[in-house]
C-alpha cells in the first residue's frame, strides 16, 4: 500500500510549531494516536508520549501547549484529510446526485484504511474521532476557541456536504443543519454499534461501515428528495444506479429503498 506524504492546513492556533514539518512533529503525531486510542485521553499525557517517542516533554511542548490542543489538532486532520478526499473523488463528477453519492461514501470510507498517509494511521485516527471527538467541541471554552477559529476544518467540510446537498434540492429547508447531522450520525452510529447495540441497527458482527453507509443513504433519500422529485422519470433514471450501495436497489413505488439479497 503506497504512502502518502501530505501536508494539510491546520489552524496555527492549535500549535506551536508545525508538527507536519519536521521529522519528530511527525513523530508526535503519529504516536500520539497509537497511544490515546491506546489509553484514553485521560491517561494520555506528554510524560508518557516521550518515553514512547524517546524524546522529552519539553521537546513535544514546543509543538503543543497541552493535550487537549494536540486532541484538537488530531480531529482537524482528520476532518481536512476528509474534505481533501471529498474533493479528490468529486473533482470530475458534475452529476449532483453521483456528487450527493461520492460525498457520502467519503464520510464513511475515511473511517478505514484506503491510502496510508505515512505519519498518520486513519483507521486509527477514526476511532479517536469516534470515542474522544466531541471533547474538543463539548467543553466550557468552545466559544473562545470558535472565535479563533480552532473547529474552521469542521465547519468549512459541513459547509461543502451542505453545498452538495443544495446542488440536489435548492429548496431543501436545512442544507447546514442535514450536513452535521450526517457527519454525527456516521460516527455516532459506528460506535453505538460496537458499544451501545440497542440504540442501532446496525449490527457489529457484520460489516458495519457498509451497514453505516446504508442508514446514511436512506436517511439522506427520505430527507432530500421529496416525493414528487423520486417519481420523476429522469431522475429515477439518474439516481438508480449511484443513490445506493450495491446491496440496494431503487424502490419507487414504496418511496425509498428496498434491500436485496445478492
Amino acid at each position: 500500500m503506497a504512502l502518502l506524504s501530505i501536508e494539510l492546513k491546520i489552524n496555527e492556533k492549535l500549535y506551536k510549531n508545525d508538527p507536519q514539518r519536521t521529522d519528530l512533529g511527525r513523530k508526535i503525531l503519529q504516536y500520539s494516536v497509537i497511544m490515546i486510542d491506546e489509553l484514553g485521553l485521560e491517561r494520555f499525557n506528554f510524560k508518557k508520549l516521550a518515553q514512547r517517542i524517546g524524546s522529552t516533554e519539553a521537546s513535544i511542548y514546543r509543538y503543543f501547549e497541552n493535550k487537549y490542543l494536540l486532541l484538537i489538532y488530531l480531529v482537524n486532520w482528520y476532518w481536512e484529510w476528509m474534505r481533501f478526499r471529498i474533493d479528490l473523488k468529486t473533482m470530475e463528477i458534475d452529476d449532483p446526485i453521483r456528487r450527493l453519492r461520492a460525498v457520502v461514501s467519503c464520510i464513511v470510507d475515511t473511517a478505514k484504511r484506503n491510502t496510508t498517509v505515512a505519519f498518520i494511521d486513519e483507521d486509527i485516527l477514526h476511532r479517536i474521532v469516534v470515542a474522544e471527538g466531541t471533547k474538543a467541541y463539548h467543553n466550557k471554552a468552545v466559544d473562545a476557541q470558535n472565535q479563533d477559529g480552532f473547529f474552521s476544518s469542521y465547519k468549512e467540510l459541513s459547509k461543502k456536504v451542505a453545498s452538495v446537498i443544495l446542488e440536489n434540492n435548492p429548496d431543501f429547508p436545512y442544507p447546514r443543519a442535514m450536513a452535521s447531522n450526517i457527519l454525527e450520525m456516521t460516527n455516532n452510529h459506528i460506535y453505538f454499534a460496537e458499544h451501545l447495540p440497542s440504540l442501532t441497527e446496525v449490527k457489529a458482527n457484520g460489516d458495519i461501515l457498509a451497514q453505516v453507509e446504508e442508514l446514511m443513504l436512506y436517511y439522506i433519500w427520505k430527507l432530500i428528495f421529496p416525493p414528487t422529485v423520486q417519481h420523476n422519470k429522469a431522475y429515477q433514471q439518474a439516481s438508480h444506479k449511484v443513490l445506493q450501495p450495491e446491496r440496494w436497489s431503487m424502490d419507487v413505488t414504496t418511496n425509498g429503498l428496498q434491500y436485496s439479497e445478492k
